[in-house]
C-alpha cells in the first residue's frame, strides 16, 4: 500500500498495489502493521456497506461529535463515487476547507479521514457501493451534519441536482463546535 498525505492534516489516500497475472489481481486494503507506521488506526470498531441505486445521490455532510468523534476509511467497492472530507476542527489551520476525490472500484483507491471531519459523497456512477471501517461506533446521540451545499465550504461538487435523502435535505448550515 501506498499512502499519500493531502493538504489537509490527518487526511491520507490510499494506494493498493495490487500483484496481478492471469487470474486476476490481488491487493491488500489494511494491514496493521503498514497502518501503524502511517500513524492511521490499526482498530476499528465498525464496519458500514452504503449501496447507491442512483448515480447523483449525495451522502452528507456527516460526522459524529465528542465524545466519541469518529475516523473513516472509505473504499468505493463498486461503481465510483466523488468522496468529500471537510476540515471542522476549529484550531485547525485548513477550517473549513475541503478535500475530495473520485473513489472506485477499478482503482480501488481508499481515503482514511480523521476525526474531525465532515464527510459526504456524490454517486457518480448506478448501483455504486461504499464500504467504510468506522474507529467508533455509531452513537445516534452524537451524529451531527451539516449542509451539502453551505457556502463556507464551497464543495464542487460534480453533478447538479443531487439526489437527497430528508434528513439531509433537512441539515442546517455548519456552525463550529
Amino acid at each position: 500500500m501506498r499512502f499519500e498525505p493531502t493538504p489537509l492534516a490527518g487526511l491520507v489516500v490510499l494506494d493498493t498495489t495490487p500483484v496481478a497475472d492471469e487470474r486476476g489481481h490481488f491487493a491488500r486494503t489494511f494491514c496493521t502493521g503498514e497502518f501503524a507506521a502511517a500513524g492511521l488506526p490499526t482498530t476499528f470498531a465498525q464496519c458500514n456497506l452504503s449501496f447507491n441505486a442512483r448515480a447523483g445521490t449525495l451522502r452528507g455532510l456527516h460526522w459524529q461529535a465528542e465524545p466519541h468523534p469518529e475516523g473513516k476509511l472509505v473504499r468505493c467497492t463498486r461503481g465510483a463515487v466523488f468522496d468529500v472530507a471537510v476540515d471542522i476542527r476549529p484550531a485547525s489551520a485548513t477550517f473549513r476547507r475541503w478535500f475530495g476525490l473520485e473513489l472506485s472500484a477499478a482503482t480501488g483507491r481508499a481515503l482514511y479521514i480523521p476525526p474531525g471531519f465532515a464527510h459526504g459523497f456524490q454517486v457518480l456512477q448506478d448501483t455504486s457501493e461504499v464500504f467504510y471501517m468506522m474507529t467508533e461506533s455509531y452513537q445516534p446521540v452524537l451524529a451531527r451534519g451539516a449542509a451539502w451545499d453551505d457556502p463556507s465550504f464551497g464543495i464542487a461538487w460534480p453533478l447538479a441536482a443531487p439526489i437527497l435523502s430528508p434528513r439531509d435535505a433537512a441539515l442546517p448550515r455548519f456552525t463550529a463546535p
